[in-house]
């Protein structure tokens, strides 16, 4: 078995975003926690600026059941921004993202989870078109574009999905919140799958049931959507932005990667003009990561000896603590 990276009992943090679902909010709480998942669960419920009484709703929930979060947006600022808020509160090992209309089922919890479980995968796409058990026959123009969108963002990332626009991902939360989401709306769908890529996680596909809704039923994606998905799929394509900013330097380091003739010259360049740099950073070399190495390397070049190495020893300290 691979190498999981999770404690014996993970905590699953179901990443909810509300936005005008009284209808069907009480019903898909109630399927969640009966999810035969197996794991303990918190329920991150934000809700988006709803104007139908979903918050009363998600108030009541919460107050009878502790695994249940409520945080309120204020105001309505889509999709994507919903699941950054819920990404900042979530403190489970493993994020699933779960819409609050009926359209995808929890009993799937199971399948999506075991991959990351058995240390096989980081992350974990459900997929409506690969022969789940039960699928609505619904919008055939609207399964189009999703097969066109997916098409286009596994040639712009060289993967296989059949579904990437699916509601169902469930990422380790490790990796998760590491990865810096920017898109408030339904663009969030490209950009993660992009960035995962990018980051060269272990993404697996597995088999949902899926019962779409109608637009008269309440959905709310439209072929505007599909558009903005389309550009934030060549958008994304060329950002480097794949890590959180961080104080290792991690966004550097991931540029870095792609120049190996500059890390080349660089590395000559550091050698050739400051030994005793390379020096001090030889001799604790096995304490620190490969982005505090480089970040001192570059602030040999930039900012001299004295503050390269005071900035390497504040690194050393912490990370030999």
């Amino acid at each position: 078995m691979a190498e999981s990276f999770l404690p014996p009992q993970p905590l699953l943090s179901i990443l909810i975003p509300v936005y005008n679902e009284a209808r069907t909010l009480r019903t898909i709480i109630r399927r969640v926690l009966a999810s035969p998942v197996g794991l303990p669960m918190e329920l991150v419920c934000v809700d988006d600026g709803s104007k139908d009484g979903s918050p009363e709703i998600l108030d009541t929930l919460a107050a009878a059941d502790a695994r249940i979060r409520v945080i309120r947006q204020p105001h309505n600022m889509g999709k994507g921004a919903a699941i950054i808020t819920a990404i900042k509160h979530m403190t489970g090992d493993i994020g699933l993202i779960q819409d609050a209309d009926l359209e995808y089922d929890p009993n799937d919890y199971p399948a999506l989870v075991a991959p990351i479980l058995e240390g096989k995968a980081d992350a974990v796409f459900g997929s409506r078109f690969a022969g789940g058990p039960a699928r609505r026959v619904l919008l055939y123009r609207h399964q189009l574009g999703n097969k066109l969108l997916t098409f286009l963002c596994n040639m712009s990332t060289n993967l296989n999905l059949t579904d990437m626009e699916t509601g169902y991902k469930a990422v380790r939360t490790s990796l998760l919140k590491s990865i810096p989401i920017q898109s408030n709306d339904f663009r969030l769908e490209p950009e993660l799958t992009i960035k995962l890529a990018k980051r060269q996680a272990r993404i697996f596909e597995v088999p949902i049931s899926y019962s779409g809704r109608s637009y008269q039923e309440g959905k709310k994606i439209g072929w505007r959507d599909g558009l903005k998905a389309l550009a934030a799929i060549v958008r994304f394509r060329i950002s480097d932005e794949v890590y959180v900013k961080d104080e290792y330097g991690s966004r550097v380091l991931a540029r870095l990667s792609r120049a190996p003739k500059f890390n080349a010259w660089i590395a000559d360049k550091v050698r050739l003009t400051d030994l005793t740099v390379l020096e001090q950073l030889s001799q604790v070399r096995r304490d620190c990561d490969l982005a505090c190495v480089w970040t001192c390397c570059m602030n040999a070049l930039v900012e001299g000896d004295g503050r390269a190495l005071q900035s390497f020893e504040r690194h050393r300290a912490r990370d030999v603590s």
